[in-house]
């Protein structure tokens, strides 16, 4: 029976350029502060569809989780872009890009009907949700490339001659 190996992320040179770049470490710092900001944004949101209490907290707040948005997305460009020399949609992370313009694109719609200012508190809310739910797939995606990341290490020298893989 043959076992499937993962699938490879980053090539030699690219995990040297992602280890050795501070973008990193900003992706590294944004991510945990970003799900933060979106579980808070999100408890007060939900309470707010159920009891109609701390609606101007809970509007507020999607602002806040799409500032911290755009900030994940534009550093994460630029870490794409010395990782992988491509701004956005480089091989390893296409279908995560293409999943973040669509929770960008709710995001910003959000801040569109929040700043305009003609769809009713709920409706806005209901919009924000939306876009928490694709942010949460989102979310699993980057997670999941994490994880096969981490599982890569052993496997980077695999089929090189001499190399020795630990059990």
């Amino acid at each position: 029976m043959q076992q499937s190996q993962p699938q490879v992320l980053y090539t030699p040179e690219q995990r040297v350029k992602r280890d050795a770049t501070r973008w990193t470490l900003v992706q590294g710092v944004l991510a945990p502060v970003q799900f933060l900001v979106f579980l808070v944004s999100l408890y007060l949101v939900v309470n707010s569809l159920k009891t109609g209490e701390n609606t101007e907290w809970a509007l507020a707040s999607v602002v806040l989780k799409t500032l911290v948005l755009y900030a994940i997305m534009i550093t994460g460009c630029i870490w794409e872009k010395v990782v992988f020399d491509k701004y956005l949609f480089a091989h390893a992370f296409f279908w995560e890009d293409v999943v973040s313009m669509l929770v960008m694109a709710l995001h910003t719609a959000y801040l569109w009907v929040w700043w305009q200012g003609n769809w009713s508190a709920n409706d806005q809310l209901l919009l924000a949700l939306t876009a928490y739910i694709t942010y949460g797939i989102n979310a699993a995606q980057y997670i999941r490339k994490l994880r096969m990341a981490r599982l890569q290490k052993p496997f980077e020298n695999f089929g090189e001659p001499n190399a020795q893989v630990s059990a």
